[in-house]
Protein backbone atom coordinates (compact mmCIF):
# COMPACT_ATOMS: atom_id res chain seq x y z
CA UNK A 1 0.00 0.00 0.00
CA UNK A 2 1.35 3.15 -0.72
CA UNK A 3 2.02 5.77 1.91
CA UNK A 4 -0.16 8.91 1.79
CA UNK A 5 1.99 11.37 0.51
CA UNK A 6 3.13 14.24 2.96
CA UNK A 7 1.92 18.12 2.30
CA UNK A 8 4.76 20.79 2.54
CA UNK A 9 4.16 22.77 5.05
CA UNK A 10 5.57 26.73 5.25
CA UNK A 11 5.71 30.06 7.31
CA UNK A 12 3.74 32.57 6.25
CA UNK A 13 3.05 34.87 9.26
CA UNK A 14 5.33 35.85 12.49
CA UNK A 15 4.37 37.50 15.64
CA UNK A 16 6.56 38.43 18.76
CA UNK A 17 6.20 39.74 22.19
CA UNK A 18 9.85 39.80 23.58
CA UNK A 19 12.23 41.62 26.62
CA UNK A 20 13.56 43.50 23.41
CA UNK A 21 10.45 44.36 21.56
CA UNK A 22 6.58 44.26 21.73
CA UNK A 23 6.83 42.93 17.65
CA UNK A 24 9.41 41.34 15.20
CA UNK A 25 10.56 44.45 13.83
CA UNK A 26 11.49 45.80 17.14
CA UNK A 27 12.83 42.30 18.49
CA UNK A 28 15.01 41.38 15.54
CA UNK A 29 16.65 45.06 15.18
CA UNK A 30 17.49 44.46 18.76
CA UNK A 31 18.81 40.96 17.98
CA UNK A 32 21.12 41.86 15.11
CA UNK A 33 22.20 44.53 16.66
CA UNK A 34 23.27 42.51 19.86
CA UNK A 35 21.73 44.35 22.27
CA UNK A 36 21.00 42.22 25.53
CA UNK A 37 16.92 42.73 26.94
CA UNK A 38 18.38 41.58 30.73
CA UNK A 39 17.89 44.19 33.39
CA UNK A 40 17.52 44.39 37.10
CA UNK A 41 13.93 43.60 37.98
CA UNK A 42 11.15 46.11 38.11
CA UNK A 43 7.62 44.26 37.97
CA UNK A 44 8.09 43.42 41.77
CA UNK A 45 10.21 44.00 44.28
CA UNK A 46 13.44 41.63 44.31
CA UNK A 47 15.27 43.52 47.16
CA UNK A 48 15.54 40.31 49.33
CA UNK A 49 16.21 37.91 46.63
CA UNK A 50 20.24 36.50 45.79
CA UNK A 51 18.99 37.08 41.85
CA UNK A 52 17.56 40.56 41.22
CA UNK A 53 17.33 40.83 37.50
CA UNK A 54 15.88 38.91 34.53
CA UNK A 55 14.60 39.73 30.67
CA UNK A 56 11.38 41.37 31.66
CA UNK A 57 8.86 42.28 29.38
CA UNK A 58 8.30 45.64 30.96
CA UNK A 59 4.84 46.82 32.63
CA UNK A 60 4.90 49.57 30.43
CA UNK A 61 3.96 47.31 27.69
CA UNK A 62 0.09 47.97 26.27
CA UNK A 63 -2.44 46.01 25.01
CA UNK A 64 -4.36 47.54 22.85
CA UNK A 65 -7.91 46.85 21.03
CA UNK A 66 -9.03 44.53 24.20
CA UNK A 67 -11.66 46.18 26.57
CA UNK A 68 -10.06 47.00 30.03
CA UNK A 69 -12.45 45.02 31.45
CA UNK A 70 -11.18 41.68 29.55
CA UNK A 71 -7.43 42.73 30.51
CA UNK A 72 -7.76 42.78 33.98
CA UNK A 73 -8.55 39.30 34.11
CA UNK A 74 -6.16 37.64 31.79
CA UNK A 75 -2.96 36.49 33.00
CA UNK A 76 -0.13 37.93 31.41
CA UNK A 77 0.99 35.23 29.59
CA UNK A 78 -2.35 34.82 27.94
CA UNK A 79 -1.57 38.69 27.11
CA UNK A 80 1.25 38.12 25.39
CA UNK A 81 -0.05 35.32 23.20
CA UNK A 82 -2.45 37.43 21.67
CA UNK A 83 -0.43 40.10 21.03
CA UNK A 84 1.97 37.83 19.17
CA UNK A 85 -0.92 35.86 17.00
CA UNK A 86 -2.24 39.19 16.29
CA UNK A 87 0.67 40.21 14.25
CA UNK A 88 1.39 36.78 13.27
CA UNK A 89 -1.88 36.56 11.98
CA UNK A 90 -1.65 40.32 10.28
CA UNK A 91 1.73 39.52 8.92
CA UNK A 92 0.06 36.34 6.88
CA UNK A 93 -2.17 38.43 5.19
CA UNK A 94 -4.66 34.98 6.53
CA UNK A 95 -8.31 35.90 6.78
CA UNK A 96 -10.52 33.40 9.06
CA UNK A 97 -14.24 33.05 7.50
CA UNK A 98 -16.94 30.77 8.31
CA UNK A 99 -15.44 28.48 5.20
CA UNK A 100 -11.83 27.84 6.55
CA UNK A 101 -12.66 28.46 10.45
CA UNK A 102 -12.80 24.63 10.79
CA UNK A 103 -9.39 23.63 8.88
CA UNK A 104 -7.34 26.47 11.23
CA UNK A 105 -5.70 24.94 14.45
CA UNK A 106 -4.03 26.76 17.41
CA UNK A 107 -1.09 25.46 19.45
CA UNK A 108 0.40 27.48 22.18
CA UNK A 109 2.60 25.79 24.52
CA UNK A 110 3.80 27.03 27.55
CA UNK A 111 6.14 25.50 30.67
CA UNK A 112 4.63 27.04 33.34
CA UNK A 113 1.36 28.88 32.39
CA UNK A 114 -0.41 31.20 34.61
CA UNK A 115 1.46 31.41 37.58
CA UNK A 116 1.53 34.95 37.97
CA UNK A 117 -2.40 34.57 38.99
CA UNK A 118 -2.22 31.64 41.04
CA UNK A 119 0.52 33.70 42.98
CA UNK A 120 -1.69 36.64 43.33
CA UNK A 121 -4.90 34.51 44.49
CA UNK A 122 -2.95 32.52 46.94
CA UNK A 123 -1.99 36.16 48.72
CA UNK A 124 -6.11 36.79 48.47
CA UNK A 125 -6.45 33.65 49.98
CA UNK A 126 -4.33 34.01 52.73
CA UNK A 127 -4.73 37.75 53.81
CA UNK A 128 -8.60 37.67 52.97
CA UNK A 129 -9.80 34.55 53.39
CA UNK A 130 -11.45 31.63 50.87
CA UNK A 131 -14.27 33.98 49.75
CA UNK A 132 -12.65 36.47 48.21
CA UNK A 133 -10.40 34.38 45.47
CA UNK A 134 -11.70 35.28 42.08
CA UNK A 135 -13.63 32.76 39.52
CA UNK A 136 -11.52 33.64 36.95
CA UNK A 137 -8.18 32.31 38.99
CA UNK A 138 -8.29 28.60 37.33
CA UNK A 139 -9.57 29.40 33.79
CA UNK A 140 -6.36 32.07 33.63
CA UNK A 141 -4.04 29.95 35.15
CA UNK A 142 -4.30 26.42 33.26
CA UNK A 143 -1.77 26.37 30.61
CA UNK A 144 -3.91 25.95 27.54
CA UNK A 145 -5.76 29.24 28.05
CA UNK A 146 -3.68 30.80 25.57
CA UNK A 147 -4.57 28.86 22.56
CA UNK A 148 -8.32 29.17 23.81
CA UNK A 149 -8.29 32.94 23.69
CA UNK A 150 -6.20 33.14 20.53
CA UNK A 151 -8.63 30.54 19.12
CA UNK A 152 -11.45 32.88 19.97
CA UNK A 153 -10.05 36.19 19.25
CA UNK A 154 -9.54 34.92 15.57
CA UNK A 155 -12.07 32.27 14.97
CA UNK A 156 -9.99 29.02 14.85
CA UNK A 157 -12.16 25.76 15.32
CA UNK A 158 -9.71 23.41 14.02
CA UNK A 159 -7.42 21.73 16.62
CA UNK A 160 -6.67 23.41 19.61
CA UNK A 161 -3.62 22.08 21.08
CA UNK A 162 -1.03 22.95 24.37
CA UNK A 163 2.41 21.36 24.60
CA UNK A 164 3.89 21.33 28.15
CA UNK A 165 7.26 20.01 27.87
CA UNK A 166 9.23 22.92 29.81
CA UNK A 167 11.81 24.20 27.89
CA UNK A 168 10.85 22.48 24.49
CA UNK A 169 6.86 23.56 24.52
CA UNK A 170 6.89 26.18 21.78
CA UNK A 171 9.11 24.12 19.58
CA UNK A 172 7.10 20.77 20.06
CA UNK A 173 3.81 23.46 19.30
CA UNK A 174 5.48 24.03 15.71
CA UNK A 175 6.57 20.49 15.24
CA UNK A 176 3.58 18.92 15.85
CA UNK A 177 1.02 21.55 14.26
CA UNK A 178 3.55 21.09 11.22
CA UNK A 179 2.48 17.30 11.30
CA UNK A 180 -1.10 17.82 11.43
CA UNK A 181 -0.76 19.69 8.77
CA UNK A 182 1.45 17.62 6.42
CA UNK A 183 -1.46 14.72 7.27
CA UNK A 184 -3.83 16.76 6.07
CA UNK A 185 -6.12 17.35 9.57
CA UNK A 186 -5.60 20.98 9.19
CA UNK A 187 -4.32 23.29 6.33
CA UNK A 188 -3.49 26.64 8.66
CA UNK A 189 -2.15 26.55 12.32
CA UNK A 190 -1.38 29.58 14.74
CA UNK A 191 1.56 28.01 16.50
CA UNK A 192 4.12 28.79 18.88
CA UNK A 193 4.55 29.59 22.98
CA UNK A 194 4.17 32.00 25.57
CA UNK A 195 5.41 32.06 29.08
CA UNK A 196 5.00 34.87 31.24
CA UNK A 197 7.17 33.70 34.55
CA UNK A 198 9.24 36.06 35.88
CA UNK A 199 7.42 36.06 38.93
CA UNK A 200 8.95 36.08 43.19
CA UNK A 201 8.43 31.87 42.91
CA UNK A 202 10.22 31.41 39.87
CA UNK A 203 12.52 33.72 40.39
CA UNK A 204 13.70 32.51 44.00
CA UNK A 205 12.74 28.64 43.20
CA UNK A 206 15.57 28.83 40.16
CA UNK A 207 18.06 30.73 42.14
CA UNK A 208 17.64 27.59 44.83
CA UNK A 209 18.33 25.82 42.43
CA UNK A 210 21.56 27.14 41.46
CA UNK A 211 20.52 27.94 37.83
CA UNK A 212 20.26 31.25 37.42
CA UNK A 213 23.28 33.87 37.08
CA UNK A 214 24.07 35.51 40.35
CA UNK A 215 25.63 38.45 38.29
CA UNK A 216 23.52 41.39 40.23
CA UNK A 217 25.88 43.97 39.88
CA UNK A 218 26.12 43.15 35.71
CA UNK A 219 22.84 42.05 34.24
CA UNK A 220 23.66 42.68 30.62
CA UNK A 221 26.74 40.45 31.28
CA UNK A 222 25.01 37.70 32.70
CA UNK A 223 23.62 35.59 30.00
CA UNK A 224 26.59 33.76 28.39
CA UNK A 225 26.33 30.75 26.40
CA UNK A 226 29.30 28.64 25.88
CA UNK A 227 31.48 30.99 27.39
CA UNK A 228 33.97 29.92 30.08
CA UNK A 229 32.66 32.33 32.93
CA UNK A 230 29.24 31.58 32.10
CA UNK A 231 26.93 30.74 35.68
CA UNK A 232 23.77 29.70 34.87
CA UNK A 233 21.17 31.42 32.80
CA UNK A 234 19.01 34.55 32.79
CA UNK A 235 15.24 33.97 33.18
CA UNK A 236 13.27 35.78 30.37
CA UNK A 237 9.80 36.00 29.13
CA UNK A 238 7.26 36.54 26.55
CA UNK A 239 5.50 34.94 23.44
CA UNK A 240 6.16 34.09 19.79
CA UNK A 241 4.13 32.33 16.94
CA UNK A 242 4.03 31.26 13.48
CA UNK A 243 1.20 30.88 11.05
CA UNK A 244 1.64 27.48 9.31
CA UNK A 245 0.02 26.63 6.37
CA UNK A 246 -0.09 23.36 3.62
CA UNK A 247 2.03 24.74 0.49
CA UNK A 248 -1.06 24.59 -1.37
CA UNK A 249 -3.33 26.48 0.94
CA UNK A 250 -0.75 29.24 0.97
CA UNK A 251 -0.57 29.60 -2.76
CA UNK A 252 -4.08 29.47 -3.26
CA UNK A 253 -4.72 32.30 -0.98
CA UNK A 254 -1.53 34.08 -2.60
CA UNK A 255 0.33 33.91 0.24
CA UNK A 256 3.87 35.42 0.89
CA UNK A 257 6.08 32.31 1.88
CA UNK A 258 8.85 33.12 4.39
CA UNK A 259 10.51 30.03 4.82
CA UNK A 260 9.63 26.14 4.53
CA UNK A 261 9.50 23.75 8.17
CA UNK A 262 11.55 20.95 6.94
CA UNK A 263 12.20 18.44 9.40
CA UNK A 264 11.37 17.59 12.85
CA UNK A 265 13.09 15.32 15.83
CA UNK A 266 11.75 14.74 19.04
CA UNK A 267 13.86 12.72 21.81
CA UNK A 268 13.71 11.58 25.40
CA UNK A 269 17.28 11.26 27.47
CA UNK A 270 15.27 9.17 30.17
CA UNK A 271 18.08 10.07 32.61
CA UNK A 272 17.41 12.77 34.77
CA UNK A 273 14.41 15.30 35.36
CA UNK A 274 17.06 18.36 35.17
CA UNK A 275 20.76 17.30 34.61
CA UNK A 276 21.32 16.52 30.49
CA UNK A 277 23.20 13.38 29.73
CA UNK A 278 26.91 13.63 29.46
CA UNK A 279 27.39 12.32 25.91
CA UNK A 280 24.47 14.11 24.92
CA UNK A 281 23.07 11.53 23.19
CA UNK A 282 19.35 12.23 23.53
CA UNK A 283 20.23 15.43 21.83
CA UNK A 284 22.70 13.99 18.97
CA UNK A 285 19.97 11.67 18.23
CA UNK A 286 17.01 14.31 18.23
CA UNK A 287 19.34 16.64 15.52
CA UNK A 288 19.57 13.25 13.02
CA UNK A 289 16.21 12.39 13.30
CA UNK A 290 15.27 16.36 12.27
CA UNK A 291 17.32 16.26 9.66
CA UNK A 292 16.35 12.40 8.25
CA UNK A 293 12.99 13.96 8.53
CA UNK A 294 13.94 16.54 6.32
CA UNK A 295 15.56 14.32 4.11
CA UNK A 296 18.66 15.92 4.65
CA UNK A 297 22.91 15.47 5.76
CA UNK A 298 24.94 17.74 8.29
CA UNK A 299 26.96 19.57 5.88
CA UNK A 300 23.43 20.60 4.77
CA UNK A 301 22.68 22.97 7.69
CA UNK A 302 24.15 26.66 7.63
CA UNK A 303 22.82 27.79 10.61
CA UNK A 304 22.53 26.48 13.97
CA UNK A 305 19.98 28.54 17.21
CA UNK A 306 21.73 26.91 20.07
CA UNK A 307 18.94 25.78 23.34
CA UNK A 308 22.44 27.21 25.02
CA UNK A 309 21.21 28.08 28.11
CA UNK A 310 24.38 29.60 30.23
CA UNK A 311 24.48 26.86 32.20
CA UNK A 312 28.24 24.64 32.64
CA UNK A 313 26.26 21.43 32.12
CA UNK A 314 23.82 22.05 29.56
CA UNK A 315 26.22 24.05 28.03
CA UNK A 316 28.90 21.25 27.18
CA UNK A 317 26.55 18.56 26.66
CA UNK A 318 25.21 20.54 23.73
CA UNK A 319 28.15 21.72 22.15
CA UNK A 320 29.63 18.03 22.54
CA UNK A 321 26.03 16.80 20.55
CA UNK A 322 26.77 19.47 17.81
CA UNK A 323 30.30 18.23 17.38
CA UNK A 324 28.94 14.68 17.06
CA UNK A 325 26.55 15.31 14.58
CA UNK A 326 28.32 17.69 12.63
CA UNK A 327 32.11 17.13 13.09
CA UNK A 328 34.74 18.80 14.59
CA UNK A 329 36.05 20.85 11.85
CA UNK A 330 35.35 23.93 10.86
CA UNK A 331 32.58 22.88 8.12
CA UNK A 332 29.92 22.92 10.65
CA UNK A 333 26.83 25.27 11.05
CA UNK A 334 27.46 29.03 12.04
CA UNK A 335 26.16 28.70 15.81
CA UNK A 336 24.30 31.47 17.84
CA UNK A 337 22.63 31.61 21.01
CA UNK A 338 20.46 34.44 21.53
CA UNK A 339 19.24 33.56 24.76
CA UNK A 340 22.87 35.97 25.52
CA UNK A 341 20.51 38.88 24.39
CA UNK A 342 16.78 37.48 25.67
CA UNK A 343 17.17 35.71 28.38
CA UNK A 344 15.44 32.41 28.55
CA UNK A 345 11.86 32.27 27.89
CA UNK A 346 11.43 28.85 29.02
CA UNK A 347 7.90 27.39 27.28
CA UNK A 348 8.39 30.22 24.18
CA UNK A 349 12.48 30.00 24.16
CA UNK A 350 12.47 27.47 21.23
CA UNK A 351 9.47 29.37 19.22
CA UNK A 352 10.86 32.81 19.22
CA UNK A 353 14.27 30.89 18.23
CA UNK A 354 12.38 29.27 15.39
CA UNK A 355 11.08 32.94 14.27
CA UNK A 356 14.95 33.98 14.47
CA UNK A 357 16.03 31.45 12.42
CA UNK A 358 12.89 32.43 9.87
CA UNK A 359 14.35 36.21 10.04
CA UNK A 360 17.90 34.94 9.48
CA UNK A 361 17.06 33.13 6.70
CA UNK A 362 15.37 36.06 4.86
CA UNK A 363 17.65 38.67 5.96
CA UNK A 364 21.00 37.14 5.21
CA UNK A 365 22.09 37.76 8.68
CA UNK A 366 23.36 35.57 11.34
CA UNK A 367 22.70 36.84 15.29
CA UNK A 368 25.81 37.20 17.60
CA UNK A 369 25.83 35.43 20.76
CA UNK A 370 26.78 38.01 23.11
CA UNK A 371 29.35 37.93 26.03
CA UNK A 372 30.96 35.19 24.57
CA UNK A 373 34.70 36.48 25.36
CA UNK A 374 36.46 33.54 26.04
CA UNK A 375 34.76 29.77 24.61
CA UNK A 376 34.70 27.09 27.65
CA UNK A 377 37.48 24.02 26.75
CA UNK A 378 34.77 21.33 25.09
CA UNK A 379 32.95 24.30 23.46
CA UNK A 380 34.68 25.23 20.24
CA UNK A 381 32.32 25.58 17.68
CA UNK A 382 31.98 27.85 14.50
CA UNK A 383 30.41 30.74 17.13
CA UNK A 384 29.06 33.89 15.60
CA UNK A 385 30.58 36.09 18.56
CA UNK A 386 29.77 39.42 19.45
CA UNK A 387 28.76 41.06 16.12
CA UNK A 388 26.29 39.61 13.50
CA UNK A 389 27.20 37.48 10.36
CA UNK A 390 26.41 38.49 6.76
CA UNK A 391 25.74 35.40 4.96
CA UNK A 392 23.28 33.32 2.63
CA UNK A 393 21.72 30.22 4.83
CA UNK A 394 19.43 28.05 3.17
CA UNK A 395 19.18 25.38 6.15
CA UNK A 396 18.62 26.23 9.57
CA UNK A 397 17.91 24.32 12.81
CA UNK A 398 16.85 25.05 16.02
CA UNK A 399 17.06 23.64 19.08
CA UNK A 400 14.99 23.17 22.41
CA UNK A 401 15.89 21.20 25.68
CA UNK A 402 13.81 20.82 28.77
CA UNK A 403 13.50 19.61 31.92
CA UNK A 404 12.71 16.20 32.28
CA UNK A 405 14.64 14.90 29.74
CA UNK A 406 12.77 16.12 26.40
CA UNK A 407 14.51 17.09 23.31
CA UNK A 408 13.01 19.04 20.39
CA UNK A 409 14.67 19.82 17.32
CA UNK A 410 13.56 22.22 14.09
CA UNK A 411 14.98 22.79 10.73
CA UNK A 412 13.37 25.37 8.66
CA UNK A 413 14.26 26.68 5.11
CA UNK A 414 14.74 29.51 2.68
CA UNK A 415 12.29 29.54 -0.12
Amino acid sequence: MTPPRRRRVVVTGLGCVTPLGYDVPSTWEAVAAGRSGVRSLKNFDAQDFSVRFAAEVRDEFEFPDLASREVRRLDRVVKFALVAAREAVADSGLVVTEDNRERVGVAVGSGIGGLETLEQSHKVLLNKGPRRVSPFTIPMSICNMSAGYVAIQHGARGPNLCHVAACASGTQSIGEAARIIERGDADVFIAGGSEAAVTGVVVSAFAAMRALSTRNEAPVAASRPFDAERDGFVLGEGAALLVLESLEHAEARGARILASVLGYGLTSDALNVATPSENAEGAQRCMRLALADADLHPPDVDHLNAHATGTPLGDLSEARAIRAVFGDGSGGPAVSATKSMTGHLLGSAGSLEALLCVQALREGVLPPTINLDKVDAGCELDHVAHRARKAQPRVALSNSFGFGGVNASLILGRD
